[in-house]
């Protein structure tokens, strides 16, 4: 059974925050925030409040490579830069907390790891559970009041599209961690 690990959660918080001193994180981490908001370009507006995104495939990437406080910081760059690459609305710090949250959710499932289907669906599961469907509509209801009147068109929205993110998301990462396997073995 995949379980999520407690114990060996705060050694790999740690390590996460001391890759930042190294070049090599650094970079990849820029490739990855690029690559995020090229992928935000992409963005499919369903309605006023729901879009489609993939976006979220180059933050869990970071997350599986680099680890949770990488990804978090990663997550609000690309959020504070998304707005001004791309302005959809005024902006609003709450949005900044959720890719914050997201990318340290995808971290911690994902971060030293193997990548399996389980857990890769307990990551996107999470996410959706806390980001999508807890506060996001917070933040819209905050910002426009009655917000939560969408929740059952999001609702739908993520139960259609967690199986799809997962297998996304599964098949990226296998791929990811093949290729680290093959380098490592050089």
């Amino acid at each position: 059974m995949t379980d999520f690990n407690l114990r060996t959660l705060p050694k790999r918080i740690l390590d996460s925050a001391k890759g930042l001193k190294k070049t090599a994180t650094l970079a990849g981490t820029g490739v990855l925030c690029a690559l995020s908001l090229i992928l935000n370009q992409f963005t499919l507006a369903v309605s006023q409040f729901l879009e489609i995104g993939f976006s979220f495939l180059a933050a869990a990437t970071c997350g599986y490579l680099y680890g949770p406080i990488t990804a978090a910081l990663a997550g609000v760059a690309v959020d504070i830069l998304g707005y001004f690459l791309r302005p959809n609305g005024g902006f609003f710090i709450g949005f900044t907390l959720n890719e914050l949250l997201a990318g340290f959710i995808y971290g911690a499932w994902l971060y030293k790891r193997k990548v399996t289907l389980l857990r890769t669906f307990l990551a996107c599961l999470s996410v959706v559970i806390v980001v999508n469907l807890f506060l996001t509509p917070m933040w819209l209801n905050i910002m426009y009041g009655n917000a939560f009147v969408i929740s059952s068109a999001r609702l739908i929205k993520n139960a259609i599209k967690l199986p799809v993110d997962t297998l996304l998301l599964y098949t990226l990462l296998k791929a990811v961690e093949k290729h680290y396997k093959m380098k490592s073995e050089d």
